[in-house]
């Protein structure tokens, strides 16, 4: 980049937000699993206003944007392709407002999403979505992503919290979009078309954010089972009793395994699968339905089953599944991470068909995440060879082309980036993809804002 252009964005941030030396712009050429390019600058922003300058120039010399939380995605998202200049929202980290009469909170997007969900909880108020990253990632990052977790079951997804937004488009144009109240139908709905566009519509310097009481109490289950066949059926059994749990969480024998290395709870050798439920409400009601679905787990041949209503022996319980995204790391060093969801009717059908996998290509294929929405973090495990390189990729197409068979969809929060972009259309007929591109083209005429993402280059 030209020396002439750095300077002039030193002078919009200021000389201590800029980053030029090629050790501290190599820190931003990677997110928690995709390397890309190294950045030609990195720049702490601390307003909108800086970014609207910093656009300005970008479309003036043709260089790239890229904006960046805290580098926490899995899909390349955050990631340079061809250089250009990151934005790193980490100095725009406030929360400007907490509205305990209207339930809505206003924050910057630098807010780490942990540390919004304890500030609201002083009020007695909640911010459901927990994507496994909450408590380092950022909300902004979560918006983009349109980010999920465990409570998606019951609660949904970022975007069901998303009602309003402060954007710099990419011709550094300012757009205020969305309201502040709970119902707002006045023009197109422009504040869910940025939520999950992957910075590649505008940078988000703002979010309106809807917030619902805290649950009073919560009741927690440990369900193990002997055939994996029973547990994925048992989750389907539950949601078709009609109770819907705010969580209901899934590990297959082979991550239990990885759990027990990293962290033993005494979970026998013969368990294939196991089921984490939390169920939330007043006291009256969890009781209920946790004494149901304590009836449905049995039917379905649950070889123990735990059930506790104390926090400090729920924390207990959550351990094997908090442990398991890292521990997996023991099996081999390098993990393909995916994230496909199918209806939950077809749970079983995946979990066989991950199982025939394994076998198949001999390297070790983990399956775990949120079963009650159907979404399941695939991992598969390789060592860094050609061999097993070549065996992960012919693994992820058949993963995902089994996905689509089964009436799923590729991503269910980690969103497309760059490694799941050569696999768009497997999902998206072409005329869909095209009215995508044409969406970007309007906001982004000269392909400024994070390019190559998404879309295949």
């Amino acid at each position: 980049m030209d020396a002439k252009i750095i300077g002039e964005i030193t002078k919009i941030v200021g000389e201590e937000n800029a980053l030029t030396s090629l050790e501290d712009r190599r820190c931003y050429s990677y997110d928690a699993r995709t390397d890309g390019a190294v950045p030609d600058m990195v720049v702490f922003p601390s307003s909108a206003d800086e970014v609207s300058k910093i656009l300005i120039l970008a479309n003036r010399y043709l260089f790239s944007v890229i904006p960046r939380g805290q580098g926490t995605g899995l899909t390349g998202g955050s990631v340079p392709i061809r250089g250009g200049v990151v934005l790193v929202f980490t100095r725009m980290n406030r929360i400007l407002e907490i509205d305990t009469k209207n339930l809505i909170a206003v924050v910057e997007p630098g807010v780490i999403t942990y540390v919004f969900q304890e500030e609201i909880a002083k009020y007695g108020l909640c911010y459901p979505p927990d994507p496994a990253s909450y408590k380092y990632s950022s909300i902004g990052g979560n918006v983009a992503e349109c980010a999920g977790g465990p409570n998606s079951l019951k609660y949904g997804v970022t975007r069901d919290y998303v009602i309003g937004l402060e954007v710099v488009i990419p011709t550094g144009e300012i757009l205020n979009v969305g309201v502040r109240t709970m119902k707002g139908v006045v023009g197109y709905d422009l504040t869910r078309l940025f939520v999950g566009s992957e910075g590649t519509l505008g940078v988000i310097t703002k979010i309106n954010l809807k917030l619902i009481p805290l649950p009073e109490s919560k009741a927690t289950t440990l369900a193990l089972f002997k055939k994996v066949e029973d547990t994925a059926e048992a989750v389907s059994a539950i949601i078709a009793s009609k109770i819907i749990p705010s969580t209901i969480e899934f590990m297959d024998k082979a991550s239990i395994r990885c759990s027990e290395q990293a962290n033993p709870m005494g979970i026998p050798e013969d368990i294939e699968g196991l089921l984490l439920i939390e169920v939330d409400g007043d006291s009256i009601s969890i009781e209920s339905q946790a004494e149901k679905i304590k009836a449905v787990l049995v039917q379905h041949n649950a070889s123990d089953i735990k059930l506790t209503r104390d926090p400090k022996e729920a924390d207990k319980l959550w351990q094997a599944r908090r442990v398991v995204s890292q521990a997996t790391y023991n099996l081999n060093p390098v993990k393909i991470a995916e994230d496909v969801v199918v209806p939950r009717s077809n749970i079983p059908n995946l979990i066989r068909f991950l199982e025939r996998l394994q076998k198949k290509y001999g390297i070790p294929i983990l399956s775990f995440g949120h079963a009650g929405d159907g979404n399941f973090h695939v991992s598969i495990m390789i060592k860094e060879t050609p061999e097993d390189r070549k065996k992960a990729e012919e693994a992820v197409r058949e993963i995902f082309s089994e996905t689509i068979k089964l009436g799923g969809t590729l991503s269910g929060e980690h969103g497309i980036g760059t490694s799941k972009a050569a696999y768009l259309g497997m999902e998206l007929s072409p005329e869909v993809i095209n009215t995508m591109k044409k969406i970007k083209n309007l906001f982004d005429p000269n392909n400024i804002v994070n390019p190559g993402k998404i879309f295949p280059v």
